[in-house]
C-alpha cells in the first residue's frame, strides 16, 4: 500500500512546527530532510545485505529513537548517528542538531529534537515496503519543503525555487520529449539552483544525456531555460 502524500506532507508540516522560533524558516528543511533521510534508509535497509547505502550499527532511526529525552541529545545524535553515516557512505556535511542558536539549549533543545524524532514514528510513515504513490519520497518532500518555505524566509518563490507545474510546462513547450538521443540537443540553466527545473526536464526527455548546469561545458545547439 502506497503511503499517501497528505499523509507525509502533514508529517513534514508537523516537524517544521518543532522547528519554529529557533532559525529562519528557509533552514526547516535541513532538518526535517536529515531525519526523513535517516527514517527512510532505516526502513528500507538496515540490516539488509549489498544494501545501497551503509548503515553502521547503532546509527539508525531505531538508535535515534533511544536518544529521546537524553540531556545530550543534540550531540549524541551528531556523534552517534550522522557522523558514522557520513562517513560509512562519504556523505556531505550534515546539518548541526547541537547547535544551540537554532534548537535552543538545554530543556529546550531536548524536547525540539525529542519532538521532531516523535513525528516521524508515526506507522503511517513505514518506508520499508512503501513508495510514495510512485514518486521518489526524498525528492517530494524537498520540492514541498521548497515550495512552502520560500515564501516564509522572506524569499519569493520565483528566486528561491522553481514550481514543479512551471518546469513540467517548460519541458512541454520546448518539446524536450520528442528528441531523440542522437540529437545534438542540449539542455543548460544557466541560473540553477536546486536543480528541480533540470530534474523535471530530465523526466521528460528520453535522452537522459542532454543536461548540463556548467556554461563552460562545450555546448551545441542549446535550449535555455531561463
Amino acid at each position: 500500500m502506497a503511503i499517501k502524500k497528505s499523509e507525509l506532507y502533514s508529517s513534514l508540516w508537523e516537524s517544521c512546527n518543532e522547528l519554529r522560533g529557533g532559525m529562519d524558516a528557509s533552514q526547516y528543511k535541513d532538518y526535517v530532510l536529515v531525519m526523513l533521510f535517516i527514517k527512510y534508509i532505516s526502513d528500507k535497509w538496515a540490516g539488509q545485505p549489498f544494501a545501497p547505502i551503509t548503515i553502521p550499527e547503532g546509527a539508525s532511526f531505531a538508535d535515534m529513537v533511544k536518544l529521546k529525552k537524553s540531556i545530550n541529545i543534540g550531540d549524541d545524535i551528531n556523534k552517534k548517528i550522522l557522523n558514522p553515516l557520513k562517513e560509512a557512505n562519504n556523505l556531505s556535511d550534515f546539518p548541526d542538531f547541537n547547535d544551540v542558536t537554532k534548537l535552543g539549549s538545554g530543556k529546550e533543545m531536548v524536547d525540539r529534537l525529542t519532538n521532531l524524532i516523535t513525528t516521524f514514528e508515526k506507522a503511517e510513515l513505514d518506508f520499508s515496503s512503501n513508495r510514495a504513490e510512485g514518486d521518489d519520497i526524498l525528492g517530494d518532500a524537498y520540492e514541498y519543503l521548497m515550495r512552502h518555505f520560500a515564501a516564509e524566509s522572506g524569499k519569493s518563490k520565483g528566486q528561491f525555487y522553481t514550481p514543479a507545474e512551471v518546469s513540467r510546462t517548460m519541458a512541454s513547450i520546448i518539446g524536450i520529449n520528442q528528441i531523440t538521443k542522437d540529437s545534438d540537443v542540449t539542455v543548460y540553466d544557466p541560473t540553477c539552483g536546486s536543480g528541480s527545473l533540470l530534474l523535471r526536464v530530465g523526466d521528460e526527455a528520453k535522452s537522459k544525456e542532454l543536461l548540463y548546469t556548467d556554461k563552460r561545458r562545450k555546448l551545441q545547439r542549446q535550449v535555455w531555460l531561463v
